[in-house]
C-alpha cells in the first residue's frame, strides 16, 4: 500500500478575518484586536480550521503580532491546530513563507489560505497551493452545510469521569478507595 503524503493547511489568520465574509471584520478607529467582535471572530476562524482540518492534516494559524514588540512568537495548540502569533519586528508573511517553504522541501502537500496577492505569489509551485480567504469562508460555509444536511445518526460514545483523567491519578484514586 502506498504512503499517503502528509497534507499541512498554513491560514493567515487576521488576512481571513478582514477578507473572508464569514470572519469580515473591519476595525474602527476606536478598536482594537481586544474588543469582543473580533475575540469572537477569532474563536470562529479557530474553531472552524479545527473542524475542516480535522484528523486530515496538520493546521497552522498566524496572526501578525510584529508590531507588538512583547511578541515573543508564541505557539498554542487549540484542537490540535497550532496557533502562532508572529514575534515581534517579523510579519506574519514571513511566517507564513518559511512555513510553506520548509513543508514544500519535506514533500508536504500544503496549502496556505490567504487574499494577500504577494504570499500567494512567494509560496505557489513546490508543492504549495493557495485558496482565497473568501474561497475559504465558502469552503465553511459548505462544510457546515452539508454537516447540518447529513441524516446519519451520531451516537456519541459514552464517556466517563474515569475515561477523562490521566492514567496514574486513576491509579491513585483506585488505590485511596480500596484502603477503605
Amino acid at each position: 500500500m502506498a504512503k499517503q503524503r502528509k497534507k499541512l493547511l498554513i491560514v493567515d489568520g487576521y488576512n481571513v478575518l478582514r477578507s473572508g465574509s464569514r470572519y469580515r471584520w473591519q476595525p474602527r478607529a476606536d478598536e482594537d484586536y481586544t474588543d469582543d467582535f473580533f475575540n469572537t471572530a477569532r474563536e470562529r476562524l479557530i474553531n472552524d480550521v479545527v473542524n475542516f482540518a480535522g484528523r486530515d492534516m496538520g493546521a497552522v494559524i498566524v496572526f501578525d503580532a510584529g508590531d507588538n514588540e512583547l511578541s515573543q512568537g508564541s505557539r498554542t495548540k487549540v484542537g490540535g491546530v497550532d496557533v502562532v502569533f508572529s514575534p515581534a519586528g517579523q510579519s506574519a508573511d514571513k511566517v507564513i513563507e518559511k512555513l510553506a517553504y520548509d513543508a514544500g522541501k519535506r514533500g508536504v502537500e500544503t496549502m496556505v489560505v490567504t487574499s494577500d496577492a504577494a504570499i500567494q505569489d512567494t509560496v505557489f509551485g513546490g508543492g504549495v497551493d493557495r485558496m482565497s480567504a473568501e474561497g475559504f469562508s465558502h469552503e465553511m460555509g459548505e462544510y457546515y452545510e452539508d454537516a447540518r444536511l447529513d441524516d446519519t445518526p451520531k451516537v456519541a460514545p459514552k464517556r466517563t469521569v474515569a475515561d477523562r483523567i490521566p492514567a496514574g491519578t486513576l491509579a491513585k484514586l483506585k488505590a485511596l478507595r480500596d484502603k477503605k
